[in-house]
């Protein structure tokens, strides 16, 4: 009986300091969320802080550079009854390296930068005091991105900064860097226009840069040594990627760099998106947040493993109140600091829809322009609550957030996940309902039977710009590899025509218009299927694309000035959707709608949209005439050719036309 009663008598015992230390973390917590834990800096003080809610020591490491040799100094950090570590210096600190290092069970963890490190030497190994001003371009207080009404105003062009100058024909003198992809007044082959002003020819309204914030892929001491990566792989979150400066040595140059090619973009009338990660980390064990408050800021099963939604080891919990605050502070802080118009959630789903509101309600405090998207799912199972994740079906519950969506991307050319697999364009049969899903974007319409939709048996969208439209991007095959892989029966001529309708029903739906780097000019990554860290012989943009298929690259262009002209194509509300726009014939491999009452504004009272995916021509009936817009290649926004009775609309090809 002794012996049981001891035992009863510890488990007790352990259980109530269990208790004890979770209640002490949500204490600590509960007050440091009202804290300011970024470093506080002016030319007369520093003060360095840390929340770390378990930790029994904190020192900070103060270092002459970024990179090797020793501390010159080592400060004991002093803890408050938040749990926050704190300590002030005097004197101007602008260009000292730090790291900090918390003891647990009576020893010392490696060093980190700390998570809210707003600049890192080289390899991001160590924080970096910043005179932020001093970082500023010229006018940067005057600086503007584009002004929106509604997300569906935007057109997105969606690319890596390496990408695009890296190819030894881009003329660019700075290849692969910030301060190349700006760099205007470089040609290519035969003279075209490459970087920024390739961008400023296709007429494009933003761009989606992925990830560009300091990751662990490239190593920055050996960038004369080819080396890519996409950059999902997140290590410090709020400083820009070293790779892509000029020197990541110092850590001041990155930022410059960083602010005057988002200024280079706004000042030719180009907003800039940044890709965000923040549903994982690419590291576990030794990442920042576990170097700091260990497993507090990660999800994990009730058996104690951690989970792993991200499918890359790990996944964070937006839903613990300091993971929010860091998010939220996080994407804020870019916002601010760098001028940014948007932001684009990789792997959305893991975060919690309380997070992604209260992200979209700070970013829009900032600045109403700016706009928040993401991939409404999850790449496998979460401990979060599936009614609690932001998943696209969720979008109804995030009235300010736009979802990307897979139903029109894979009812145009095929699953992504299927090789095999063809859509709409590409000659599948029973895509129909799956186009005209995307067309409206995604909200509820009269005329859809969503029981043969693709994956969605209900609307999901509150209004049309809530659904991103998009047949390809940075994942899977190219447009163009993947038209190629699932019919490899079909000629040339054909994958082209394919191509250019397919981001031609994009261009024309309702939701938010999205295309990847490159679809203009029928890139390929010679079939590869998952390029992040394949070479630039496989990732890169050949500028020799652009004069091969001239014709392609001209046929986007009209497509986007179509869209910017008439704002019928992107209108605003759900209601105006359904009130303005009807479906007419639909048949096997045949889509066409008609849009009316000058829809949004727009200077055609009528408008008559036909999507021909058969390959042959189709006999059109017209029940009243209509002047001729577009036919095949041939584009005419004002004085088009007359048709009444009938028009034949070429294989595998767009026609529209209007009445005034």
């Amino acid at each position: 009986m002794k012996f049981k009663f001891s035992l009863l008598f510890l488990f007790i015992l352990l259980s109530s300091c269990l208790e004890k230390t979770k209640e002490t973390v949500m204490n600590n917590t509960k007050t440091a969320l009202e804290t300011n834990l970024w470093l506080e800096y002016s030319k007369t003080s520093t003060v360095f802080k840390l929340w770390s809610p378990t930790a029994e020591n904190v020192k900070l490491n103060l270092y002459k550079n970024g990179f090797d040799g020793t501390p010159y100094e080592t400060h004991e950090l002093s803890p408050f009854a938040n749990k926050i570590w704190s300590k002030q210096f005097d004197g101007d600190l602008a260009g000292t390296y730090y790291t900090y290092q918390i003891m647990i069970d009576n020893k010392w963890l490696e060093e980190t930068p700390g998570i809210y490190a707003q600049a890192v030497g080289v390899n991001g190994k160590r924080a970096m005091v910043v005179d932020l001003e001093s970082t500023n371009p010229n006018k940067w207080n005057e600086d503007q991105g584009p002004k929106l009404k509604y997300p569906n105003e935007a057109i997105i062009y969606e690319l890596h900064i390496r990408d695009m100058t890296i190819h030894p024909q881009s003329g660019s003198s700075m290849p692969g860097k910030y301060l190349g992809l700006v760099e205007e007044g470089i040609k290519g082959p035969n003279g075209i226009a490459t970087g920024i002003d390739h961008l400023k020819e296709m007429g494009i309204t933003h761009v989606h840069l992925l990830p560009t914030y300091d990751h662990y892929s490239i190593n920055e001491t050996k960038l004369d040594t080819p080396q890519f990566n996409w950059g999902y792989d997140p290590q410090n979150y709020n400083v820009p990627e070293g790779s892509f400066s000029s020197n990541p040595n110092n850590g001041d140059v990155r930022i410059k760099e960083f602010k005057t090619m988002v200024k280079t973009f706004h000042d030719n009338g180009i907003g800039v998106i940044l890709d965000v990660v923040y549903n994982h980390t690419g590291r576990t064990k030794n990442s920042n947040f576990n170097l700091e408050a260990p497993d507090y800021y990660y999800r994990f099963w009730e058996d104690g493993k951690p989970s792993d939604a991200s499918a890359c080891g790990n996944e964070t919990a937006s839903e613990k109140e300091m993971m929010r605050k860091f998010i939220k502070e996080s994407v804020t802080y870019w916002a601010k600091e760098y001028h940014l118009d948007g932001f684009r959630f990789d792997l959305m789903g893991i975060h919690d829809i309380t997070t992604m509101n209260e992200v979209a309600d700070a970013v829009k405090k900032v600045n109403p322009n700016i706009f928040i998207y993401g991939e409404g799912w999850t790449a496998g199972d979460s401990p979060l609550p599936v009614e609690d994740r932001a998943l696209k079906q969720h979008i109804t519950k995030m009235p300010q957030i736009t979802a990307f969506s897979d139903d029109i991307r894979d009812g145009l050319k095929g699953s992504v996940f299927d090789d095999s697999s063809t859509g709409f364009v590409s000659g599948a049969k029973n895509t129909e309902e799956s186009v005209k899903f995307g067309i409206v974007g995604a909200i509820q319409h009269p005329q859809i039977n969503y029981k043969a939709v693709n994956y969605s048996n209900a609307p999901w969208a509150n209004e049309p710009w809530q659904s991103m439209s998009y047949v390809s991007c940075h994942d899977n095959h190219t447009l163009y590899d993947k038209l190629k892989v699932s019919r490899k029966d079909a000629d040339e001529a054909t994958i082209i025509a394919m191509n250019k309708l397919a981001n031609a029903v994009v261009m024309t739906s309702q939701g938010v218009a999205f295309m990847h780097a490159g679809a203009e000019m029928l890139r390929t990554k010679n079939g590869e299927h998952n390029s992040y860290n394949l070479p630039d012989s496989i990732n890169q943009i050949d500028w020799n694309w652009k004069i091969k298929n001239a014709n392609v690259v001209d046929y986007y262009k009209n497509l986007i000035a179509l869209r910017k002209a008439h704002p019928a194509f992107r209108m605003t509300s759900a209601n105006d959707v359904r009130n303005n726009l009807e479906f007419k014939t639909i048949e096997n491999e045949l889509v066409s709608y008609q849009i009316s009452n000058h829809a949004n504004g727009d200077s055609w009272k009528e408008i008559l949209v036909v999507y021909n995916a058969n390959t042959k021509p189709f006999d059109y009936t017209l029940d009243v005439s209509w002047q001729l817009a577009i036919m095949g290649d041939d584009f005419n926004f004002e004085n088009g050719k007359t048709i009444n009775q009938s028009v034949k609309v070429p294989a595998i090809s767009m026609l529209i036309a209007y009445r005034k």
